[in-house]
Parts: C-alpha cells; structure tokens; sequence
C-alpha cells in the first residue's frame, strides 16, 4: 500500500515498461539476439544526425628501429626506418644492449643524432633493426623549452540504419480462434518482435557501412563490430594489425591464447578485471570444449549417474572469457565455426533522436492509427540506430574452428 502522492519510487521492480532491448532480455533470456539484448543494460547513445561518431586518443609510447646496417659503437648518427613522435632529449634505451643514449637532434625522418652511453652501461655494437624504446627525458639547467608532443585524435564514425519489421493479418484471421497458443494478434506481434531483434543482431555483427539512395530515398546501412574490428581504416597507425585469425587444422591451447590475446593488451574499463564474452557457433564451442578436455584429466568413479565436461568460461594467463553459444550462428556452417570476443565495456549502441524501437499499429484497438483501406491490422516496429566501438583493439573474430588438439 501506498500513502500520498503516488510516485516512480513507489513502483515494484520491473512493473514498468521495458525498452525494446530489455524486453528481448526478459522475454527471450536465450533467444536470437542476446548481444542486442545486452545493450539494454549497457550504456546508450543519442545520435543527433545520420552520421554518428566519436574522437579517440591513446597514450603514444615512442621509439625507434635502426635500419638493416645496424650502428658500431662509436657512431652518433642513426639511421632508423622512421623519426614519428621522437623529440630532442627523449632518452632511449637499447634492450639487446642494456645502453640508455639520448636524442640530441631529430636531423630527418630517417636520421637522429644522439649521445652515447648515457647511465651505467657502455656504448656497444647494435644489431641491424633494433628496436629502441623511450625510457622518459632529461634536460640540462637552463635550457630553453621543448617542442611540444600532441595526441592527434583519430575520428571514427559510422552511419544510422533503419530496421523495420511488420506483422499484418486479415481481420477474418483475427476473429479465428486457434485450438492451441495464444491469439493470433499476440503471436504475430511476437513473430514480429523476433524478426526485427534477430535482424538488429545480424547488423550489429555482420553489418558494412555504406550510404546512397534506394527506391529514390536516402538509404544507409551501419557497420557491425566484425567490419569494425577487422578494417584497418579504425585503427590508428600506433595499433597493431586487426585482430582476426582464421583457426588451423587443428587448435590447441597455445594456439588459442595466441589469437585471443591480443585483445588484452587494451585496459578498456579500470574497474573490472581483463574480461571478454567470447560469443561462438555450436562447432567453435565444441571445439573450444574438447581443446579444456584434451588439455586436461578427468577421472570416472562408481556410482557415478552423469559425465561429461561442458566450460561455460575459459581463461588464459591475461584474461577471461565467458562463453556464450549464438543461436543465430548455428544457421550456417561458416557463423557456427566462429568465434567473437566482445569487451562490453567498449560496446554501445547509439539510437537517432528518438527512433529507440517505436511501434506504429494501424486498424487496432485503442488510439492508433486506422487504414480505412484495408480488412486487417497490423503493426510495424521501426529502430533507427548504429553500433559503436570505442576501442576496437580490444574485441576479435577467429574464423574456421575445425578440430581440437592437444598442446
């Protein structure tokens, strides 16, 4: 009972009204669209126009390659293969070698002069392509003020794209009574509520960014996080390649950490520890199963009435991943063999104004609109929408899981 003015403070948990997302989460715990359906608990996005986007920065950790020729130990001018982001007065230091030199002057993009054994270890040969890396500066007193290093920040984008699914039937087949299930109104709305969550889902996944006119009308379709994370056009020129990998013959456990580690080298989220969803088909989650089982012993004992190992999460030495079977990958051979790992923290999904999932009924009950032209009702769920990914580095996409293997 409530006294007084009754208020949204009052209202017993989950008695409101869901978003279309959290609808699908709580209707269709195991569903077609759980991705989509997490975004209902993930933060949101107002896109105020078509094209949506965000500017991005990462720390610039600088450092240099010699060239093929190498440096003898009494050399002060290096050849390297480039001088990006180097300044007078970085220190680096020489890992082959243990030798700390100083950057005297940037001379060209493939020159630098430099002191010599700046610390406790000497000048000594350096190998051909060397890598040298920054290890902070130092500046005499009174000297005059370096030149300034800024983070440019790398725009990245993608397009809205407008998902629209409707459900009709004849008014005779309204007023049909079925001998089984609910009325045929409620499971045409809820045929129609799967179409439009599957086909959100597949965009978020499987969509490329393209814009032009269809019918005579502006048309759109966004980029999905698989676009997103394997085109090299998102990555700014200090992040290494994409990660996607296409599975061997045979995976074993090293060989699966190899691909998926990667996508921890990225601190996305302070608050939680290196933590993925690694979203598969039935084939890659069979296979990610039997590489824990071959890895592993497992004993049977008497009076024992179930066996079978069956992971629900796997971890490697910089990370976790919760394991997650797609139904939507399981409908071709290709999607049920892959596997993707998602970081939540950086996935979001931005709605335009507020096209979040409306839906338009015509010829129903209540104050909506009427279709005088035709014996039925219907309905149409329209969301207008794009995916966004903050930081691409830190998800990936393995393809072709065949069979597992031991090692």
């Amino acid at each position: 009972m409530s006294v007084g003015i009754f208020s949204t403070g009052q209202l017993t948990q989950d008695l409101a009204r869901k978003s279309f997302a959290g609808m699908i989460t709580r209707l269709m715990p195991n569903g077609n669209a759980p991705l989509f359906g997490m975004t209902s608990m993930l933060e949101t996005e107002t896109a105020v126009q078509i094209e949506h986007g965000f500017f991005t920065k990462t720390m610039l950790f600088p450092q240099l390659q010699l060239s093929a020729a190498g440096q003898l130990a009494a050399d002060t001018t290096f050849t390297v293969v480039s001088t990006v982001n180097v300044l007078p007065g970085m220190i680096m230091t020489v890992p082959t070698t243990g030798e700390n030199v100083i950057i005297n002057n940037v001379i060209s993009p493939t020159t630098v002069s430099v002191a010599r054994g700046v610390g406790t270890v000497a000048a000594a040969n350096i190998g051909a392509n060397a890598f040298m890396y920054q290890v902070g500066n130092a500046y005499e007193e009174s000297s005059l003020r370096p030149n300034s290093l800024i983070i440019n920040p790398v725009r990245i984008t993608n397009l809205t794209q407008i998902f629209r699914n409707t459900w009709a039937i004849s008014e005779t087949i309204r007023a049909t009574e079925m001998i089984a299930g609910e009325t045929n109104i409620a499971e045409s709305r809820i045929d129609c509520a799967a179409f439009h969550s599957k086909d959100i889902e597949t965009g978020l996944f499987f969509g490329q960014k393209s814009q032009g006119t269809r019918n005579g009308q502006p048309f759109r379709t966004m980029d999905g996080l698989i676009n997103i994370v394997g085109n090299i056009a998102y990555y700014p020129s200090y992040y290494s390649a994409p990660n996607v990998y296409t599975a061997a013959a045979t995976t074993n456990y090293t060989q699966f950490e190899a691909m998926f580690d990667p996508l921890f080298n990225q601190a996305t989220d302070p608050k939680v520890a290196n933590e993925r969803v690694l979203f598969c088909g039935g084939v890659a989650k069979k296979i990610i199963n039997n590489i824990g089982r071959l890895n592993g012993t497992y004993y049977m004992v008497d009076g024992q009435t179930s066996w079978g190992l069956q992971f629900s999460t796997i971890k490697i030495a910089r990370g976790t991943f919760r394991l997650i079977e797609h139904p939507l990958f399981n409908s071709n051979s290709t999607w049920g063999a892959m596997a993707i790992g998602v970081d939540l923290s950086t996935f979001r999904v931005a709605y335009l104004g507020d096209r979040k999932t409306q839906n338009r009924e015509f010829n129903s009950s209540g104050d909506v609109a009427q279709d005088n032209g035709i014996d039925a009702v219907g309905g149409t769920l329209t969301t207008e929408m794009t995916c966004v990914v903050k930081n691409p580095p830190a998800n990936g996409v393995v393809y072709g899981f065949t069979a597992a293997a031991n090692g």
